[in-house]
């Protein structure tokens, strides 16, 4: 076995087809992402069935064109990782059998990797990891704040009750009548209006680090919905801000809560919805403002979405930890973080 540590990681867990070679769980030696959204717009949403399809197709391909782009050769290769959940089941299975395929093929042993841990390394793609930590995870299905006492350990202080923020922007966009995925054309319209419809903060002030989004998404449809009935027009900018200044307060006075309550040195923000200006921006400045001492990591924008370079960051620390799975591993398509 080489000194260098090389492990191939493959991420088929929802709309994206992404297989990467990262070296000692740090360095991106390439990072191929095959992105569906294409064709899942004309449904405004994803269709499990159109990705299951897609990954088929373009797995091999990815795995070939990883290996090429990073100049390494299959003999070089420490294990092969894989995510093998949360998420689409049909999508998983894809990327599973993919990986169980080239480790058996190529006597290399196999990784299992939480998907959401994937989100949470990519941040050491940018700088090591100081214990203990949060990490507020963001994404279309997740919106979860996560101790980790040390590398490998997850305990989740506080989620969402219904919908996942992510899930919100993508409701509220179909409202608006934006593509999908909207998260990003609601940030670019927010940053263009003002919060003039002061939507509900919900959760804000109780005694927990919980989070709930289903009553914002309510209130936003209630509002539109009853301006149309009225032939009343309402500004398309000052709703997007409006909307989103609801949801970056919640979530930055409930991260900063957690951060003051646990002994932290370092906060990541991570997953999808990590991409969105106005969260990193008041993240940023909350951060500055109130924990001076704290460092904050938040993955560049080609780290924030599905990809695989993240869950070969994640499988260094499994790697060492010896959590090997055998040829029997399945999807999880439910699997979670602990609760504290």
């Amino acid at each position: 076995m080489n000194e260098t540590e090389l492990i191939l990681a493959i991420e088929s867990s929802c709309d994206e087809t992404s297989v990467a070679v990262i070296e000692n769980g740090e360095k991106i030696l390439s990072n191929i992402v095959a992105s569906q959204i294409k064709s899942h717009k004309r449904f405004g949403g994803v269709v499990p069935e159109v990705a299951s399809r897609h990954h088929v197709e373009q797995i091999t391909f990815c795995i070939e064109e990883a290996l090429t782009e990073a100049n390494v050769c299959v003999e070089d290769l420490t294990a092969v990782a894989v995510t093998y959940g949360p998420g689409l089941v049909g999508a998983l299975l894809i990327g599973l059998s993919a990986a169980k395929a080239f480790a058996w093929a190529n006597n290399l042993p196999l990784l299992p990797i939480n998907h959401m841990a994937g989100h949470i390394y990519a941040a050491r793609l940018v700088q090591p990891l100081e214990f203990p930590l949060m990490a507020l995870l963001v994404s279309g299905g997740h919106t979860e704040l996560v101790y980790m006492a040390e590398n490998g350990s997850f305990e989740i202080i506080g989620e969402t009750r219904d919908d996942a923020a992510g899930e919100a922007y993508d409701k509220v966009g179909r409202v608006l009548g934006l593509n999908y995925p909207s998260g990003k054309e609601i940030d670019a319209l927010a940053h263009e209006g003002q919060d003039t419809y002061n939507f509900p903060r919900a959760m804000i002030k109780e005694d927990n680090f919980d989070f709930s989004f289903s009553g914002l998404k309510s209130a936003f449809i209630n509002l539109t919905h009853n301006a149309e009935q009225r032939d009343e027009q309402l500004d398309r900018n000052d709703l997007a801000a409006s909307f989103q200044a609801s949801v970056v307060e919640v979530l930055v006075t409930k991260t900063i809560k957690a951060c003051k309550a646990y002994p932290v040195k370092q906060l990541i923000v991570a997953g999808g919805v990590a991409a969105n200006k106005g969260l990193r921006e008041a993240m940023a400045t909350a951060i500055e403002n109130e924990l001076p001492e704290m460092t904050l990591i938040v993955p560049p924008l080609r780290l924030c979405g599905d990809n695989a370079a993240m869950i070969g960051a994640a499988a260094h620390i499994e790697l060492q930890k010896k959590h090997f799975a055998t040829m029997a591993l399945n999807a999880d398509p439910s699997l979670a973080f602990q609760h504290i």
